[in-house]
């Protein structure tokens, strides 16, 4: 059976169970099955929600897996703590296996929805005239993923061969987002991540006419193919001593929904990176978009902006970075909101579900 095959049944017992008023427990956790949005939440609505969570309220998060099985680690989660995350995260990936799987984690971002999480997507991609690429880590970690000065500013000008294979790559993207928004779900999305680090292709150009401006070519083409369902994540990496440069890569306030960092160099965000992200963010939702480990009490406690989290993979479970304790203690924060423990209003208030 297909993966769609396999969610339809979930997706329209929880349209029934809307109709009806009835509560549906998933058979695979305590968590009921009820969308954290209504009918007609918009990205806005979702925005204003991620906002008012701002100094009180925190979604726990995870990067939910392989293309080929996206809820492996939040299926670990819940092994660990008896909960979902409230933040589920996907990626369209650059491999070709990635590739072929990306129809199995637009559905599992549906049942996410579906079960009382926000689904969130990024872009591992292969440089524009790239079809497929596998990440190899180390110092070069996507092999000739490189771009010369004169090819990048062929990426970013109309017309050019470069520029073409972009945004035929970002067509890739658009029936994804389009069944996401015929379902009326709002979805995170984080390209270009680590921008200010060169480790790929889109990365390590400081300026209005660097990186920032991938970003707001690619904000800009999924908009006027009227993929209005889109919350922009824009994330850095806390590179160290790069804090003070935070600024140069930031595409602009029309182009950015919620101000994110992928914290790798520390195990939680430096004090340094958090005064800069929130100079930038001003009134804007702030998130820890990428971590390894599960931010404890004391570490929010400090830093009260972000409003979610996000574990990577299996690094969940890489005993350098968290213990079952460690998540546990995370989790059970009493300011931090997991599946289905969460509603976003539509009629202009906020809050977590009564």
């Amino acid at each position: 059976m297909s993966p769609r095959a396999r969610i339809r049944p979930l997706l329209a017992a929880v349209a029934a169970a809307a109709l009806t008023g009835t509560a549906l427990t998933l058979t695979g956790g305590s968590a009921a099955a009820d969308p954290p949005g209504g009918q007609g939440v918009t990205a806005a609505d979702e925005i204003a929600y991620l906002s008012s969570l701002t100094g009180s309220k925190v979604l726990s998060g995870q990067q939910g897996g392989a293309n080929s099985d996206p809820a492996a680690w939040i299926n670990k989660v819940h092994d660990i703590t008896g909960k979902y995350p409230g933040v589920w995260n996907g990626d369209f990936g650059f491999s070709q296996n990635d590739i072929d799987n990306r129809q199995t984690v637009i559905d599992e971002a549906e049942g996410e929805w579906a079960a009382g999480a926000l689904p969130g997507l990024m872009m591992h991609a292969c440089r524009p005239d790239v079809a497929t690429c596998d990440f190899e880590g180390g110092s070069d970690p996507v092999k000739g993923s490189h771009l010369a000065d004169d090819e990048w500013h062929d990426v970013l000008t109309d017309g050019t061969a470069l520029n073409t294979d972009y945004l035929r790559k970002l067509d890739q993207f658009v029936p994804c987002f389009q069944q996401l928004k015929d379902a009326g779900i709002p979805v995170l999305f984080r390209p270009q991540h680590e921008m200010n680090e060169g480790w790929a292709w889109w990365g390590g150009r400081a300026g209005q006419d660097g990186s920032a401006a991938l970003f707001r070519l690619t904000h800009d083409y999924l908009e006027s193919k009227g993929l209005d369902n889109i919350v922009w994540v824009w994330a850095l990496k806390d590179v160290a001593g790069g804090a003070s440069q935070a600024a140069d890569y930031y595409p602009g306030d029309d182009y950015v929904d919620v101000v994110g960092l992928d914290v790798w160099n520390d195990r939680f965000a430096g004090d340094d990176w958090y005064r800069a992200l929130s100079d930038i963010a001003g009134d804007k939702p702030m998130a820890l978009a990428e971590v390894g480990s599960v931010p404890q009490p004391d570490q929010l406690t400090a830093q009260p902006r972000w409003v979610y989290w996000n574990v990577w993979l299996d690094y969940l479970t890489n005993p350098a970075y968290n213990s079952n304790d460690s998540v546990k203690s995370g989790y059970y924060d009493g300011r931090v909101l997991s599946r289905g423990e969460f509603h976003i209003p539509t009629d202009g208030t906020a809050g977590p579900r009564p």
